[in-house]
């Protein structure tokens, strides 16, 4: 087995050194998130680091990079409070991976990359159209973290919207892939997804049950 230590990871070129540590925490969800901001302005950007925190009360976190790389979404949720979040998939993936690039704080990223804002009850931030699984959140709290200058995120889930009831199953689980949701490698890499296997609560000294 190679082992690449970490004064030899110190020495890669940037660009490499990003690339190779961005994949190895492995695949990841990536979805949307859309905010407003005072003047009206929708925004919607790309994440791939949005992660489940606990279900009651319903919290999920992401981590921001810092303010000076990307500004617009924190800066959003901290001026409102509200944002949406969006899965991705692939119909709207070359559209979604674009939202990305660094626009003007002046330009609406929806119109730019040709992805369509929807409005709903309850909410002043923008979903995505063509989305097929949507959530609307309310700010908690953000977490400034300190060694590198991001931020993290967090997040209570105030409605879902489901373009199909059936991916839900008996048990609540969400067979997202069914609603064509995408994943994520490093920051450019986009995966479809397949199921593999669901297995009961695990409990000590008992053999994992297959459910699915």
């Amino acid at each position: 087995m190679r082992q690449y230590n970490l004064e030899t990871i110190n020495n890669w070129d940037r660009f490499f050194r990003g690339n190779f540590i961005n994949s190895l925490s492995g695949f990841k969800s990536v979805s949307l998130i859309g905010t407003i901001n005072n003047d009206g302005l929708p925004n919607v950007a790309i994440f791939s680091n949005i992660v489940h925190i606990g279900a009651n009360p319903a919290l999920i976190g992401y981590v921001n990079r810092p303010r000076e790389a990307a500004p617009h979404t924190i800066g959003n949720i901290e001026t409102n409070g509200k944002y949406t979040i969006n899965h991705i998939h692939p119909a709207m993936m070359e559209a979604a991976h674009q939202t990305s690039a660094r626009y003007p704080l002046e330009e609406n990223e929806f119109s730019a990359t040709g992805l369509t804002p929807v409005y709903k009850p309850g909410c002043i931030a923008p979903f995505v159209a063509e989305s097929t699984i949507q959530y609307s959140m309310e700010l908690v709290e953000i977490i400034p973290i300190t060694h590198n200058d991001t931020f993290f995120v967090i997040g209570a889930v105030q409605a879902v919207y489901l373009n199909d009831e059936n991916i839900v199953q008996p048990d609540g689980f969400i067979s997202i892939e069914q609603a064509g949701s995408i994943t994520s490698l490093g920051v450019d890499g986009y995966y479809g997804v397949e199921p593999i296997a669901r297995y009961a609560y695990a409990k000590p000294n008992k053999t994992p049950e297959r459910i699915g």
